[in-house]
């Protein structure tokens, strides 16, 4: 049995993780990225995960932060992705890209291209069927479906403020989003 460089460079991120705490790591573009962890990251991470998993059916759940290799040059670790709950349960350090229902990725100051360029091509093209950008800089919710090969097809981009309902393959899901927290130095939410 031989190890792929790509199972070899995630074996070199695991170790890179316990040393660089506070930090988020990926492989984006065949490099390794950095991200710093803020307050309204996880705190949105949490709320999400609250209010969505109740209206998920129980043959899924939620994964947070765990590696999803695409190829040798992308191995993102979504904030939040739904998958089978049975796979969920075999409680792995990686999961195959295939098995993403929803990805559900919340925007950092150093994340923008990615969450919203690189992401946005990279889940659509594996065929997760939604994509959802959670974004406390700006106090907006970006949704995208209908994945292609260059990208999502389809995309709204709501404003925080109450209750949203987004149709996904896992069924319609309601966010109250006046919970989740905004950047004080975002501008209003339209």
């Amino acid at each position: 049995m031989t190890v792929s460089d790509s199972d070899r460079l995630h074996s070199q991120l695991a170790r890179y993780e316990d040393m660089f705490r506070g930090y988020r790591m990926e492989i984006v573009e065949g490099n390794i990225v950095m991200s710093p962890l803020r307050p309204f990251h996880n705190e949105t991470i949490m709320r999400l995960w609250t209010q969505l998993e109740p209206q998920l059916s129980p043959e899924w759940g939620f994964i947070s932060d765990v590696a999803i290799p695409f190829s040798d040059d992308f191995e993102f670790c979504p904030d939040l992705a739904v998958i089978p709950e049975a796979e969920k349960n075999r409680n792995l350090t990686s999961y195959p890209a295939d098995l993403v229902e929803l990805a559900i990725e919340v925007v950092s100051p150093s994340s923008v291209r990615n969450d919203y360029e690189v992401k946005n091509k990279q889940y659509a093209a594996r065929g997760i069927p939604n994509y959802l950008i959670f974004d406390p800089r700006t106090g907006h919710l970006a949704t995208l479906w209908n994945p292609g090969p260059d990208g999502y097809l389809g995309r709204d981009t709501l404003p925080y403020g109450g209750k949203l309902t987004v149709e996904t393959k896992l069924g319609s899901l309601t966010v109250d989003t006046s919970r989740l927290p905004v950047d004080p130095k975002a501008p209003h939410p339209a």
